[in-house]
């Protein structure tokens, strides 16, 4: 114990210092070379996307980019005129092809001009047409990758309607009241119910057939959905038609008189070809054979012109020799029976 009484410090042990633990050392951080690698592939590829979709871009210069199809059609690399001859060479025939449809077990035919069905070949064209932005069919065409464009198909609904509506008087069990027109004689034939063609469902169905068939190139029978059917045409209304048109109408010779120059039509020859009635919304309506007046007429007004509805002068024809007979059909005189065209 040193003087004063004050406790001396404790003396070091050698060695002491060395006992502590060490301060720990950051990690060192590891170098990932997969990493780099992946981000230098993934600009590669970038660079090499880009490149090809320019090439792309330039290589396409048409109207209707390379290797566009229609149907399996090549319509690409040229102008819009090639690509639409192209497809009236390849589907036109396709799509003139009659339908063939079946309604209550008999099949007709139905024209695809006359039922207002088409492939609209310039349209089609139009929709194909124009420079394809997309990278994948850029890119694609130039490894012979194909740029599907589906058809246009048209439907014109209203002349659908009327074509299914005449085709719905021929077919089927069920018969609508009329009167036929025979030499010197006139008869009322009523209707009968029966089957008919459904011309609302029908619709649809002929458009998706139309569809197939252009597409797949196969004409099939198209079995047309008909439902039961009363006749609109009554006894009443059938009275009336004979009164007011059809006996009035058979009951002598008309004469038809136009530039100087006259025929004489009569109820044993003539107008039996080319009178006929139908029904129309429950009533019965005259119709006129055009084809049957121009056969019977012949040449007799040949040169004959009138005035039509845009002020130029044309050849007088069926329609308008039918559009005159109407009154003198219902008159009762020689003078009432005689029908003087109008020329303008």
């Amino acid at each position: 114990m040193a003087s004063g009484g004050t406790p001396a410090a404790p003396k070091p042990q050698p060695g002491a210092a060395d006992a502590l633990p060490a301060a720990p050392r950051p990690p060192q951080p590891v170098k990932k070379k997969g990493r780099s690698k992946l981000v230098l592939l993934g600009v590669a590829v970038f660079v090499l996307g880009g490149v090809a979709y320019g090439a792309g871009l330039l290589l396409n210069h048409s109207e209707v980019p390379k290797r566009t199809t229609v149907l399996g059609v090549d319509i690409g690399g040229g102008t819009k005129d090639q690509a639409i001859a192209a497809l009236e060479k390849n589907l036109g025939e396709r799509a003139g092809t009659p339908l063939r449809v079946s309604v209550d077990g008999k099949e007709h035919l139905l024209a695809p001009d006359k039922a207002g069905l088409d492939l609209d070949r310039q349209a089609t064209v139009r929709k194909a047409a124009g420079s394809d932005y997309n990278p994948v069919s850029v890119i694609g065409s130039l490894f012979g990758g194909e740029r599907a464009v589906q058809p246009v198909f048209p439907v014109d609904e209203e002349k659908l309607s009327v074509a299914l509506a005449d085709l719905a008087g021929k077919a089927g069990s069920a018969v609508e009241g009329t009167i036929t027109f025979s030499p010197n004689k006139v008869n009322a034939v009523p209707g009968r119910a029966g089957e008919s063609l459904d011309v609302a469902r029908s619709v649809l169905a002929v458009k998706d057939a139309y569809r197939a068939q252009v597409e797949s190139g196969r004409s099939k029978v198209v079995e047309l959905p008909v439902a039961k059917k009363e006749p609109t045409v009554g006894q009443a209304e059938l009275d009336r038609a004979m009164k007011e048109f059809a006996e009035p109408a058979m009951s002598a010779n008309i004469t038809v008189v136009a530039g100087g120059r006259t025929i004489e039509l009569g109820p044993a020859i003539s107008l039996p070809q080319i009178l006929s009635m139908k029904a129309v919304d429950g009533k019965l309506v005259e119709v006129y054979d055009k084809k049957a007046i121009e056969q019977l007429v012949g040449d007799r007004f040949a040169g004959v012109t009138i005035t039509k509805g845009d002020g130029k002068q044309h050849q007088l024809g069926p329609d308008d020799i039918a559009q005159a007979m109407g009154p003198a059909l219902r008159g009762k005189t020689p003078a009432e029976r005689t029908a003087e065209i109008d020329l303008g």
